[in-house]
């Protein structure tokens, strides 16, 4: 696929968005007996008929918004499938398949990235893969990276297994995949499943290659490669989590190695005003993404952006609207993004689904190519209300980050990747807080750096100052010098959430 046929594409399903709209609507959900929206709609008394007249008079949002006030929407732990859907006198317990798009073939398997919890399997169409195809290919171009080498650096298949197939799709060399563990001996259907897809994609003409492992200790190989392939072709591509790209940035300067030249692209996890600007202090350039598996791509970051992670919404094939939610166990309402899928080729049928992130959305002119476009909204300062909690008071996402991202380096030296907060429950079932820090990391009194964090949690005022009084008095923190835990796909999390006894 051409940059122009991409373009074509997108441009057509922006004029069309309320048309596709509706047929996804009419076809994923009305005809769909086991959608659990068919049941909102209608214990909502909506038909699709009521859908298209509000459609025509108050336009794609507006008719979300209304639906969403009328009871038809998901909230984010309803669509995990972790609370039964109450509206009114009106109660579904759907399984996650419920949610599946009746009208997707479902040729590949993948999972979420498991920001929150476990990652819950989705499984994609090839005709959806292609279908969000235009957006990776505009993206790029504006960006200034057609044709610039590519390498991705991941978890093993099958994650990863759409970038690469993305690339070959899109004319480019697909050779470069490295993967941050080794396939093992309970891998045996992945390994042949990646053996099978790259034979089938070099009979198509691709250029691809087996993946490499690159442990995640060995960052700098990454750094090496961008530094080799920016000399012999003027720049280069290298597309990971945000915790992966700071890891070969810190390699980078670790080892004298100029990423000037070379593009790092991050997404998977908020790329903080810290991490970028230790990933900027290699030379390198970065762009954030904001995506998830249900639908893909859902912002490409702004080129004139107020901060590191202004995205530009992609509203050809996703619509959005914001709605109020008080975060769970703490006194903070923040305005949730509710998404809804427009084409039918998507993973999940979304319809106003909350997802656990808030931020902030305007209509701003930047002068970028991406509102020349047509894609007007940015959506900015992006986070999740993930949660932090101690003898009952709640810490928000955007809280944590600080200490961790900026405080504790600035004191105690080393980066973000050198410190992690953890939950986890002792013997008489108390939720104990525990600051991980990294080994290398001089700490010549721990009692000394828990005082350090609770003045910083008070520094920070409102809800971080409740949390840093009562667990001062209830000794609630403590240190443990050990590596921060990353996830399998080779993100750190502010909060590891899984619980350890």
């Amino acid at each position: 696929m051409t940059v122009p046929e991409a373009l074509a594409i997108i441009q057509n399903r922006l004029q069309n968005r309320e048309a596709n709209f509706l047929k996804s609507l009419e076809r994923g959900v009305y005809e769909n007996a086991r959608s659990p929206y068919r049941a909102l709609l209608t214990n909502a008394g909506c038909t699709i008929d009521d859908v298209r007249n509000l459609v025509k008079t108050e336009g794609l949002e507006g008719t979300l918004s209304h639906l969403r006030t009328n009871g038809v929407y998901v909230t984010f732990e309803e669509f995990k499938g972790l609370t039964p859907i109450i509206r009114g006198n009106v109660t579904i317990e759907p399984s996650p398949s419920d949610f599946d798009n009746p009208l997707a073939k479902r040729y590949v398997s993948t999972t979420t990235g498991g920001s929150t919890g476990a990652g819950r399997r989705v499984r994609l169409d090839l005709e959806h893969l292609e279908a969000i195809l235009p957006n990776r290919i505009l993206s790029w171009d504006v960006q200034g990276l057609t044709g610039l080498p590519y390498a991705q650096w991941t978890d093993l298949p099958p994650a990863g297994l759409q970038g690469i197939l993305h690339s070959a799709a899109a004319g480019q060399d697909a050779r470069h995949w490295f993967i941050t563990r080794n396939f093992g001996r309970k891998d045996v259907r992945y390994r042949l499943a990646t053996r099978a897809t790259l034979t089938a994609m070099r009979l198509a003409g691709a250029k691809v290659m087996w993946p490499e492992h690159v442990p995640l200790e060995d960052a700098v190989v990454l750094a090496k490669w961008g530094r080799a392939q920016t000399d012999l072709h003027g720049g280069c591509v290298i597309r990971a989590s945000v915790s992966l790209i700071l890891r070969i940035a810190v390699a980078a300067k670790e080892n004298k190695i100029d990423l000037t030249g070379v593009s790092l692209r991050g997404g998977g996890e908020p790329p903080t005003s810290a991490k970028v600007a230790q990933i900027v202090a290699s030379g390198a350039t970065f762009h954030s993404s904001y995506a998830f598996s249900e639908v893909g791509p859902v912002g490409s970051s702004c080129l004139n952006g107020t901060g590191p992670n202004d995205q530009h919404l992609m509203q050809d094939h996703v619509a959005m609207i914001r709605a109020k939610r008080k975060v769970p166990g703490f006194d903070v309402e923040v305005s949730a993004f509710c998404f809804t899928s427009l084409l039918p080729t998507a993973a999940k049928m979304l319809l106003n689904v909350e997802s656990d992130d808030y931020g902030t959305v305007e209509h701003r002119s930047c002068g970028c190519k991406w509102e020349t476009l047509g894609f007007p909204v940015h959506v900015r300062d992006i986070r999740s209300f993930r949660k932090l909690t101690g003898e009952g008071v709640t810490l928000v996402g955007s809280d944590i980050e600080r200490v961790l991202d900026e405080f504790l380096p600035a004191q105690y030296g080393g980066s973000a990747l050198d410190y992690q907060f953890a939950e986890e429950e002792d013997s008489r079932g108390f939720t104990r807080l525990v600051l991980r820090v990294a080994p290398h990391i001089g700490v010549p009194d721990e009692e000394r750096m828990i005082q350090f964090v609770l003045d910083s949690l008070r520094q920070l005022g409102g809800a971080a100052a409740l949390a840093e009084a009562i667990w001062r008095e209830a000794r609630t923190l403590s240190i443990r010098r050990e590596t921060p835990a990353m996830t399998t796909r080779g993100k750190l999390l502010p909060l590891d959430l899984r619980r350890a006894g």
